[in-house]
């Protein structure tokens, strides 16, 4: 008999299951042809769980400690092997070591967007993502479903498994909840705790896995996110307009809305930055609801801008939102009085100026505030 043929016939005598990867969720002894002796000792560490399997069958299963492996400590192996008074012989008999410690770096995201029915966006698509922390928590479920005849499961073989079954459960959350696309990610706590019951029902008894916990980041279509950063939609909503205009309507304004402003903050740059200030970007700041009402046949349309300045001309900065606009022209500022959205509490500065004024009080702009005489009466006729 050979080297290799004698170590292979050798009694294994002490069973126990060293690895620090963390990685590994379930390992197989290597038993090879080796046969346990009666009495050899058995460790399991804390986060591991141990279990006999004979001829296909799962026998007895054994929590962290040390235990001599006698007819006694093991009464279904026992059973299965027909020990009735006992055992002095060796026997055969596979051993797996499962991992029950957390797994804490699952990450898991929707590979396609979920649509979700919103009640001012009508159809919105969103995408989902974060973190899932599981471990084993039943060993003979996990051990029948998930190892099979492996000698090793790593957790990546069970990531791709629950990031199918997460992002299903998602879906039909999102389904069951009908909450619209703001609220949703108004809400990610409290729903990242629903999500991991619909993940939990799906696992356990089907792989023996329990999901620990389960964060979640739902992200939006810029155009959305464009909307909500600038107010867009809470403006339409407060004028009146959230459920007579659609979403390519609300996407629209909200494009309109970042050209009009780009323009509004343009420092004097060129004709469309001087032309396009007063008559959109105040208007944009202070009227939004009103300029976009003309899509639905309420308000009144933007009137045409004017021309550039002449040079020379003193230009002023005006305060809008507790924002600094402009600059603009004198005519330009005449416009914004006949439409209401530059008033005499107005605060204007100009280049020579100390401070900022209210527009009645600088001597250039006073007169766009005085109210004129009457006509003189009709002469009567002869």
């Amino acid at each position: 008999m050979g080297l290799l043929d004698k170590l292979k016939g050798e009694l294994v005598d002490i069973i126990e299951w060293l690895d620090d990867s963390r990685s590994t969720l379930a390992w197989r002894f290597p038993r090879y042809q080796n046969e346990i002796k009666n009495g050899a000792q058995l460790i399991v560490r804390e986060g591991q769980r141990a279990v006999f399997v004979y001829r296909g069958q799962i026998a007895d299963v054994f929590e962290p400690g040390s235990y001599e492996l006698v007819s006694e400590n093991l009464p279904i192996l026992s059973t299965l092997q027909g020990w009735k008074h006992g055992f002095d012989s060796p026997f055969r008999s596979e051993v797996y070591f499962l991992n029950t410690r957390q797994v804490t770096d699952l990450r898991w995201g929707t590979p396609q967007p979920v649509t979700v029915r919103d009640p001012d966006f009508k159809m919105v698509q969103v995408r989902a993502n974060g973190l899932c922390i599981v471990r084993i928590a039943d060993a003979e479920v996990f051990l029948r479903e998930v190892i099979g005849t492996d000698s090793a499961v790593e957790a990546e073989e069970i990531t791709e498994l629950l990031r199918r079954v997460i992002t299903l459960a998602f879906s039909d959350m999102i389904l069951e909840t009908g909450l619209g696309a703001i609220d949703l990610q108004g809400r990610q706590v409290e729903l990242s705790e629903k999500l991991r019951e619909f993940v939990q029902d799906r696992v356990d008894d089907e792989f023996g896995l329990e999901i620990t916990s389960i964060t979640m980041n739902i992200s939006l279509p810029d155009e959305i996110t464009q909307a909500m950063t600038r107010g867009v939609a809470r403006g339409v909503e407060e004028g009146g307009y959230a459920h007579n205009v659609g979403d390519v309507g609300r996407l629209q304004q909200v494009r309109a809305a970042d050209a009009m402003l780009a323009a509004a903050e343009n420092e004097g740059g060129g004709v469309m930055g001087d032309a396009m200030g007063m008559g959109m970007g105040i208007a944009m700041a202070g009227r939004m609801a009103d300029q976009f009402g003309s899509a639905t046949g309420q308000g009144q349309a933007p009137a045409a801008a004017g021309p550039p300045p002449l040079p020379g001309q003193a230009l002023y900065h005006v305060e809008v939102g507790g924002q600094a606009t402009g600059p603009y022209s004198v005519q330009q500022l005449q416009a914004g009085v006949a439409s209401g959205q530059v008033n005499a509490a107005t605060l204007v500065w100009s280049a020579g100026m100390a401070e900022w004024k209210q527009a009645s009080q600088v001597e250039a702009l006073a007169p766009l505030f005085a109210t004129p005489p009457p006509p003189p009466p009709p002469t009567a006729s002869g």
